[in-house]
C-alpha cells in the first residue's frame, strides 16, 4: 500500500512550438478578372475594399504578390477557398503557398 505522505509529480511535459509559418501569393494570369482578385480578397482574406484594389493593382503589374502570411493549416483552407472559387466562377486563378522565412 502506498505511502499517504507520497506526493508524486504528474505534470506533462509539453513542448510547443509555434506552427510554421507561410505565405499566400496570387498569381497573375491574363484571364483572371481584376474585379474578381478583389472580391476574393475582401472575402477570403479580409481587406478593406480600397486595400484589396491595391493590391489587386500590385499582383497585376509585378505578376504576383504575397496576399496574407499564415500559420500553414490556414494558409492552405484559404488558398483552397480562393481556388474553389475562382474555377467557380470559371477564372484560372492560380495561389500557391511557400514557407515564410523569418
Amino acid at each position: 500500500m502506498p505511502n499517504a505522505d507520497t506526493k508524486t509529480n504528474t505534470r506533462p511535459k509539453i513542448d510547443v512550438k509555434e506552427p510554421p509559418m507561410f505565405r499566400v501569393i496570387y498569381l497573375n494570369d491574363e484571364t483572371t478578372s481584376v474585379d474578381f482578385v478583389i472580391g476574393s480578397l475582401v472575402d477570403h482574406f479580409a481587406y478593406s475594399a480600397p486595400d484589396a484594389e491595391a493590391l489587386a493593382m500590385t499582383i497585376h503589374q509585378a505578376g504576383s504578390a504575397v496576399v496574407a502570411v499564415l500559420p500553414y493549416e490556414i494558409a492552405e483552407q484559404k488558398g483552397i477557398e480562393g481556388t474553389v472559387s475562382a474555377r467557380s466562377e470559371g477564372y484560372p486563378l492560380q495561389i500557391k503557398l511557400e514557407p515564410s522565412v523569418a
